[in-house]
């Protein structure tokens, strides 16, 4: 029923007869909102003009609801409506033209009404239809007297039918703002069901900390009431994991950041499950901070990386001991065998140099570093005899973080061992040249350089490997550290070229 133009019903037009049913026009007027505007100072202006210009005592904006009309605005009267059955405007609404009746005691309808016959003894009367834009009848903008009147003038024709439009403009412009706020109200709900709809729970806040809304999830996993401050998560994390999660999102609540941290929630029935939080601070212009968080349950995932990383530490123990194994059988097989004393010296070197650049793809226990430059010596160190000068590394101390000394280990280890293999170092001839640059594609980047010269070595310098070790190199370069990657061949050998961005290396 309801129509989003603003353009008012025709005058001189009687209402749409479909709207002149009380199911149908009552729909209408229920959108308006009528309630809310009595005593609206506006249609008490209106009301107030309209008694002065026709120096009458009366002058209501009249509502016909189903059983009684409503005032909305009235000067000269007490009561705030009357019985529908009493109603002049009731009639009043259903014409085409202002209804006017010189003298209520001598018109059949009204003679006997208990307006007439008793308070407020009304005698002259004039109403002008108050009709909404789709055609329906609401009621009447009215004049009343208490002594007979001749009709009405041309001018006060005129002038209520103007008033009786700017009545109609303040009840339309109620009504839109009444339906828009109804339709953000809806748009509020149906975003408050999708929210409590989704398996995580999400939260809103302030940029003190408080929190102003959290979904259904929250009482649904953790049994508990909505966390009005920061301190009443507690009785949700776990005691090992409350102190750090509190004072890192203390600190990008300070410093307005991004938030993410894993820890684990009690549920209801006491059990505990590892899960991902974060949090996002949004502001608009000049408003406040605003946060929005999630908590996402990984318990599954969490567990999983737990047994792979159990493996891992399992296998690299297993690896270490094979060099020690092979190192400790070289050396009783060259014992008192003075031939290979030099050779074997120089092997169990190796096997050692080899171990200690193992430690730095151990997970958790193994070896960080702290600087690239380090790494790459420690790295690259038994793929050279002692003095050998077969690396050449340059270049600034960059720190590393110990989340990237892992995959950068990874990196130079497949690089040297295929320079061993197919490369540079796979002769004696050949050299490997590594140079560290800071700063060097702007702001926040770090570049490295690996060239091979093997042209002595006779290694073919167009052969374009890609096999697993290569996906592996890149796929540490590009997804876990954020970088890029680019190999080529020269007439002296392989040259590789990788940028990171240093926030990636460094945190």
């Amino acid at each position: 029923m309801y129509q989003k133009n603003s353009i008012p019903w025709p005058e001189g037009k009687a209402p749409d007869a479909a709207l002149c049913s009380e199911d149908n026009r009552l729909s209408v007027l229920a959108a308006y909102g009528a309630a809310s505007l009595s005593e609206d100072p506006e249609l008490t202006q209106v009301a107030e003009f309209t008694a002065k210009l026709f120096g009458a005592p009366m002058a209501m904006v009249s509502i016909v609801e189903k059983d009684r009309q409503a005032f909305l605005a009235r000067t000269g009267i007490e009561a705030d409506g009357t019985p529908r059955n009493v109603s002049f405007c009731a009639h009043a609404m259903l014409g085409a033209e202002p209804m006017v009746i010189p003298d209520a005691t001598q018109d059949p309808r009204f003679a006997e009404n208990a307006l007439v016959t008793g308070s407020p003894h009304v005698r002259f009367y004039a109403g002008y239809p108050l009709v909404s834009t789709e055609g329906a009848p609401l009621g009447a903008l009215c004049v009343i007297d208490t002594e007979p009147r001749e009709g009405l003038t041309e001018l006060e024709r005129d002038g209520l039918a103007v008033l009786a439009k700017s009545v109609m403009r303040r009840l339309s412009q109620a009504r839109l703002g009444e339906s828009a706020t109804r339709a953000v109200e809806e748009r509020e709900r149906d975003l408050r069901r999708m929210i409590d709809s989704v398996p995580g729970i999400a939260w809103r806040g302030d940029e003190q900390g408080n929190f102003t809304y959290i979904n259904a999830r929250w009482a649904e996993v953790t049994g508990l009431q909505a966390p009005q401050k920061t301190a009443d998560w507690e009785a949700a994390i776990h005691p090992e994991d409350w102190e750090g999660a509190v004072a890192k999102f203390g600190r990008a609540l300070d410093e307005g950041t991004y938030f993410e941290d894993e820890w684990r929630i009690r549920r209801a029935d006491g059990s505990y499950r590892w899960v991902q939080s974060r949090a996002v601070p949004t502001k608009v212009g000049d408003q406040a901070t605003h946060w929005f968080g999630t908590v996402v349950d990984i318990d599954k995932t969490h567990r999983l990386s737990e047994s792979r990383d159990l493996l891992a530490r399992e296998l690299s123990h297993r690896i270490k001991n094979i060099f020690a194994v092979v190192s400790g059988l070289i050396a009783i097989r060259a014992r008192g065998r003075e031939e290979v004393a030099d050779f074997a010296m120089e092997l169990s070197e190796t096997i050692r140099a080899l171990g200690a650049a193992h430690d730095y793809v151990r997970p958790h226990e193994g070896k960080r570093g702290e600087t690239l430059s380090g790494l790459l010596d420690d790295l690259l160190a038994p793929y050279d005899k002692q003095g050998g000068g077969r690396f050449e590394i340059s270049g600034p101390g960059v720190p590393i973080g110990e989340r990237a000394a892992t995959p950068l280990a990874l990196i130079f280890h497949e690089l040297a061992t295929n320079a061993a293999k197919y490369g540079a170092l796979s002769c004696a001839e050949g050299k490997v040249v590594v140079s560290v640059e800071d700063e060097c594609e702007g702001e926040g980047t770090v570049c490295i350089t690996w060239e091979e010269r093997a042209v002595a070595c006779g290694v073919d310098s167009n052969s374009e490997r890609e096999g697993f070790g290569s996906r592996l190199l890149r796929l540490a370069v590009e997804s876990q550290l954020g970088g890029s990657f680019e190999r080529s061949f020269s007439d002296d050998g392989l040259d590789v070229r990788i940028v990171f961005p240093r926030k990636n290396i460094v945190g």
